[in-house]
């Protein structure tokens, strides 16, 4: 779904009220940051290929 189709179901008062939200939280610890990145940055292909002998082991 593109910015423009969410903007036209939600609408900008919602999309704004979501923002005001959004400003209210607290800002995350370091280590959550740390961990997210890591786990956003690594291709699926990594995983799978870190975790392939564990799955052939599960599926057997």
């Amino acid at each position: 779904m593109t910015r423009e189709e969410r903007r036209a179901i939600l609408g900008d008062a919602v999309i704004a009220a979501i923002h005001e939200r959004v400003k209210l939280a607290p800002e995350p610890p370091p280590e959550l940051v740390e961990e997210l990145r890591r786990l956003m940055a690594c291709p699926v292909t990594s995983l799978a290929a870190t975790q392939a002998p564990d799955s052939e082991q599960r599926v057997a």
